[in-house]
């Protein structure tokens, strides 16, 4: 049974939260044949599946294509859509773009800092939120760790409890201290989830594709689970030598009795 905004909150204390991102039909029907319980659709679409430099390249157009192919592949698993850059600039135009996602099939919408005028109009307009503190990639110069001085832990702070107040029922903490990360938690009374922030977070997320090890590049505090990217030239270079050997498509025919086309 997919889970709602509520159910979350009450696992905080009691059950740590699991979640991966997904992009495409297949990655997230695996994922729901694991049980996840909760599937990011996340603007890092743009990085590791699109190629871009950015996350500030991603458009609704992307989000909602996306979003539409993992309901497809997870029908019975709550899915979080990103609003992408600038289109939460303003309460109407955040919930002009976040009911386009929800009619692509988002169950809830992330968006990323304090913008707790956005997270009321949403709440009222019956859509639930998450917020997502600490790092904030659209906007980040950098991606290096936030939050290491007085200053910056007291802003992350004030900001998370903001974003609670303003009606956000789960809150994404990125690449902050651990320390800051578990007072954070013990402060709030909505669930936290950790991506490079420690292991006293009421969850954990990671980008499907570093889980995996598909690319060249993964973030100091993801973790690789399999090397898929290194599978996927094996299987290129074996493809090829049987072609160029003429053994493909022979093999197939002397293994079937017929070709398939």
């Amino acid at each position: 049974m997919k889970m709602q905004a509520q159910e979350f909150v009450n696992l905080k204390g009691t059950k740590p939260i699991t979640m991966l991102t997904a992009y495409t039909c297949p990655v997230a029907r695996a994922l729901e044949a694991a049980g996840i319980p909760i599937i990011l659709v996340g603007d890092t679409v743009g990085m590791v599946e699109m190629g871009f430099d950015s996350t500030r390249d991603v458009t609704l157009a992307h989000m909602e294509y996306h979003i539409g192919a993992v309901r497809r592949g997870a029908p019975n698993t709550h899915i979080i859509g990103d609003l992408p850059y600038e289109t939460d600039k303003d309460p109407e135009t955040a919930l002009t773009s976040a009911r386009r996602l929800m009619a692509a099939g988002a169950d809830s919408i992330k968006l990323e800092g304090p913008k707790t005028d956005v997270i009321s109009h949403l709440k009222q307009a019956g859509i639930p939120v998450v917020g997502h503190t600490g790092l904030t990639p659209q906007t980040a110069k950098s991606f290096a760790k936030v939050g290491r001085t007085d200053a910056e832990a007291k802003r992350i702070m004030d900001e998370a409890i903001a974003i609670q107040e303003a009606g956000a029922f789960m809150l994404v903490l990125e690449h902050i201290p651990y320390t800051l990360a578990q007072n954070i938690t013990g402060a709030l009374r909505i669930p936290t989830i950790g991506i490079g922030a420690g292991p006293d977070c009421d969850g954990q997320v990671l980008v499907i594709n570093d889980a995996l090890g598909l690319g060249d590049y993964w973030p100091p505090f993801s973790k690789q689970y399999d090397y898929v990217g290194k599978t996927i030239q094996d299987v290129a270079k074996r493809f090829a030598a049987e072609v160029e050997s003429l053994e493909f498509p022979n093999n197939i025919i002397q293994m079937t009795g017929t070709g398939r086309r």
